[in-house]
């Protein structure tokens, strides 16, 4: 039998670069939720970049919880594990095996990190014939990210900031640059080239830049590192333009606002000058509606 003191030890959360230490079978870590699934929304999403939407749509699964707290949050409904339901390993397996029967193209786990031991669970337990995209904020601890080596076929990451007083001002994680370059290197470590079936990608990485009001020095800063750091034919980048002010970004003046067409094309203008391979946005795409609704739909 083991003693409490010995399970509360052995359950210590250590999954992201927060280290808060907490046993999430008793209360709630800095992410925000508890050691039991927790989902928001399951179904078709047809709003992600044309290689993992196709045209039968994305099956993407909406995670409640983040590691990170961005102040210009798209999914802050649920992004503090507020909205959601919690369900077992077992249901999680079987919604995998719905969105498959739908037509998914692939599995799309988004923010899943804070439940890697629960997701891989419920991965083995299902019989999927499609990729698996793990959507994530790129704020991932390396050793979290060997976890996944042979699971996750597609890495769909974040690369939000460059400059320390940028994410401690605006996601309270003034390392985020240091760990999520990091964590880039070991997902191109595991998926270091493009393979596609057709116009889908089947494996691989995208690394997505969402370009911020006032920030497009800090972006270019980050073209450099990818610049230097991976070759360009063995990734994509997704430069995106849909910065939506929050409610939240009332308290930061400087980015409560859209992005301007100049900021946006100064960071495009660049990465293309550079030849980096991927997708470009139209700021026609800052709009909410293209937030889905957390309504726990197919959970």
């Amino acid at each position: 039998m083991i003693r409490r003191s010995e399970r509360k030890h052995m359950s210590v959360c250590t999954l992201c670069p927060r280290g808060c230490g907490v046993d999430r079978g008793e209360k709630t870590g800095f992410c925000g939720v508890g050691d039991r699934v927790k989902v928001a929304r399951a179904a078709l999403h047809f709003w992600e970049e044309p290689c993992i939407s196709g045209v039968r749509g994305s099956g993407t699964v909406f995670f409640s919880g983040c590691t990170l707290g961005c102040v210009f949050c798209q999914n802050h409904p649920i992004s503090r594990g507020k909205t959601g339901k919690e369900i077992p390993t077992e249901r999680l397996a079987q919604i995998f095996s719905e969105l498959q029967a739908k037509g998914a193209h692939n599995i799309n786990l988004v923010t899943p990190m804070h439940f890697t031991p629960q997701i891989l669970q419920a991965l083995s337990m299902s019989d999927l014939q499609v990729p698996v995209v793990v959507n994530c904020g790129g704020y991932e601890t390396v050793d979290t990210l060997r976890r996944w080596e042979g699971a996750a076929d597609i890495y769909l990451p974040d690369l939000k900031f460059f400059d320390p007083q940028l994410s401690r001002r605006y996601s309270g994680a003034a390392d985020y640059f240091a760990v999520a370059s990091q964590a880039i290197l070991e997902m191109h470590r595991q998926q270091p080239r493009l393979i596609w079936n057709g116009d889908m990608l089947s494996r691989g990485l995208i690394v997505r830049h969402l370009v911020l009001p006032g920030g497009w020095r800090d972006s270019l800063r980050l073209l450099d590192f990818l610049d230097a750091n991976l070759p360009k034919d063995s990734f994509l980048l997704s430069l995106m333009s849909q910065f939506t002010p929050t409610p939240a970004c009332k308290a930061y003046p400087e980015i409560d606002r859209r992005l301007t067409t100049y900021e946006y094309e100064k960071v495009a203008q660049r990465a293309q000058e550079m030849g980096f391979q991927g997708f470009g946005q139209d700021r026609r795409s800052a709009r909410e509606e293209y937030t889905p609704p957390f309504d726990l739909e197919g959970v």
